[in-house]
């Protein structure tokens, strides 16, 4: 298959921003259906953002079977919508989306597009197929390629290429263990995480094994909760509330050559980053080098670590030495999901890492820094515990979602003029 001519310009670099963001808060135990969930997440969008619900034509959603229709949202809310579309993911899905929400727009069939995402990932639909609403009939989709061998869940799937990097690399779980450690100095920044104690890498490993090679603690925290963020031009970005989050390049779903069984193509240990940064970067108009800050999904540990390899920040091979270097903590280089991410604020299919990269580039992250007499956050940038989350100065940041080692996407933002 021929690869994309990333070298064309589309003309779309800069066109269109992230304008709100909301969120629920992230609970073992909503006592809400996800439809409240997501009314509730929306409505705080539109309204950080600045806009009325008439000002919102568009909606975008994604759910794995515990979600709820964009247009129920939407009456709920008493939006009209010029356009909705609902689809079926994960991990991959809010940049995908992002990306059609620029798509929808530029061809006229919207203006402003609210994508949410609404799940009780903890007290009902749970991702290891446990869980109140767990119920299962026969074997249909993915399952039908990877249940007979015992992969019956994400951890079990994703093993064979965790297990194969270590062979290739020499990459110990050790290394890979500062993935945790280091978003859980983040989380304990954020008064909204779920989990808010920093451990430390005997922690981790000391932590019973679930799937060779991921211990508990390399393992997301499952919680319930809504998000959302409200996508529109950049020309109409401007005369709304918050400084923008400038969109110079998407990603959407790239996808390795086998999707059925990931490890029937090689090298397993490569990720489908390893074909999605020449579309991003290229798109973008910056390279890794340039990011002062990521979010690297982090479902487990070594997600993170095999994306930021595989989109070039480090070589590959080179993944554990950059993880466990200590580039990606608060005040270093390039920190990595500055909100505890999956591993401790909650587990959202990627799109809090896209709202709190937001909040980074408009400088308003919600720590618990004091707020100043102009009602803004006086951020002290002393990143001990209980401190400050906000990166110093940040003006670029990236997203690397992720759904499987074989499919991803990717998103690059700036902080607006």
């Amino acid at each position: 298959m021929r690869d994309i001519d990333a070298t064309t310009d589309r003309n779309l670099r800069g066109k269109y921003a992230i304008v709100g963001i909301g969120e629920t808060e992230y609970t073992r135990g909503s006592g809400m259906t996800t439809r409240a969930l997501g009314t509730r997440a929306v409505r705080a969008a539109v309204e950080d953002a600045g806009l009325t619900f008439d000002d919102v034509d568009g909606m975008l959603s994604y759910s794995g079977n515990d979600s709820i229709p964009s247009t129920v949202v939407a009456g709920d809310l008493g939006m009209r919508l010029n356009f909705y579309m609902d689809c079926q993911g994960g991990g991959s899905s809010t940049e995908a989306l992002v990306g059609i929400a620029m798509g929808v727009i530029e061809a006229g069939l919207c203006n402003t597009v609210a994508i949410f995402r609404a799940m009780n990932g903890y007290s009902e639909f749970r991702i290891g197929g446990t869980g109140r609403s767990s119920g299962r009939s026969a074997l249909s989709g993915d399952a039908l390629f990877g249940r007979v061998y015992g992969q019956a869940s994400a951890g079990q799937n994703f093993a064979h290429s965790f297990m194969r990097h270590m062979y290739d690399y020499g990459t110990t779980p050790e290394q890979v263990a500062h993935v945790k450690v280091i978003h859980s100095e983040h989380a304990s920044n954020n008064p909204k995480a779920y989990y808010k104690n920093r451990v430390t890498v005997d922690d981790v490993l000391s932590s019973r094994m679930i799937c060779k090679p991921l211990h508990l603690l390399d393992c997301c925290v499952e919680t319930d909760n809504a998000n959302c963020i409200i996508v529109t031009s950049m020309e109409r970005a401007k005369d709304l509330r918050h400084t923008p989050a400038k969109i110079l390049a998407v990603v959407g779903r790239c996808s390795k050559p086998r999707m059925d069984n990931h490890y029937q193509h090689g090298p397993i240990s490569t990720v489908a980053g390893h074909y999605a940064r020449n579309i991003l970067w290229s798109n973008a108009g910056v390279g890794p080098e340039d990011i002062q800050v990521t979010g690297s999904y982090d479902a487990f540990t070594f997600t993170t670590m095999l994306q930021l390899e595989d989109y070039g920040f480090c070589k590959k091979g080179e993944g554990g030495d950059y993880v466990s270097s200590g580039v990606m903590r608060l005040g270093n280089k390039r920190p990595n999901n500055t909100s505890g991410g999956h591993l401790c604020e909650g587990y959202t299919h990627g799109i809090a890492m896209v709202i709190e990269n937001v909040r980074q580039l408009r400088h308003d992250i919600d720590d618990s820094c004091p707020i100043g007499e102009d009602g803004k956050r006086q951020h002290t940038h002393d990143y001990s515990e209980g401190g400050c989350r906000q990166v110093k100065d940040v003006e670029l940041s990236a997203n690397l979602g992720w759904a499987t080692p074989n499919t991803g996407s990717a998103l690059v933002m700036q902080r607006g003029d």
